[in-house]
């Protein structure tokens, strides 16, 4: 029953870390980024197994893990309030070529990520090119380019 509790404990802290942590800290991962994952990992490794590293607690880790994933999946599945939360809403941070700031700043996004992506997905090369960039649940950035008149 321990190795339930600590699983459970670990999954809702885990959860609520990386929802404050906030869109951008799990897209485009930099070296860093997948660095700091792996201590995570290993801390959170540490918190789940505790002294018991048999094969009967890691299955039963395991399963709490899974079964605790499904049950969000279906708690995000009858509540739309509860999927916003946890998953969060697509954002607009640039509006006909103007960069929503404020938004922007929320999110940690710079203009200079926008580009990136309006660059590598479009060939654009100006903000002035982009009618709307959102900010997807995901972390990635969509473009919608302005139509030539």
């Amino acid at each position: 029953m321990d190795a339930v509790l600590r699983g459970l404990a670990v999954y809702i802290f885990l959860l609520i870390v990386f929802r404050i942590g906030g869109k951008r800290s799990v897209s485009e991962v930099t070296t860093f980024d997948f660095v700091l994952i792996l201590i995570i990992a290993e801390a959170a490794q540490q918190a789940l197994l505790g002294q018991d590293y048999s094969i009967t607690n890691a299955f039963l880790l395991i399963i709490t893990l899974l079964g605790a994933d499904i049950l969000m999946s279906l708690v995000k599945q009858r509540s739309p309030r509860a999927e916003k939360w946890l998953d969060g809403v697509p954002l607009i941070i640039v509006e006909n070529g103007r960069p929503l700031h404020d938004r922007m700043d929320k999110a940690r996004v710079d203009e200079s990520d926008i580009l990136t992506a309006a660059r590598e997905r479009l060939g654009l090369e100006r903000m002035d090119q982009i009618k709307y960039a959102v900010l997807e649940r995901s972390g990635g950035i969509s473009i919608i380019p302005k139509r030539a008149a």
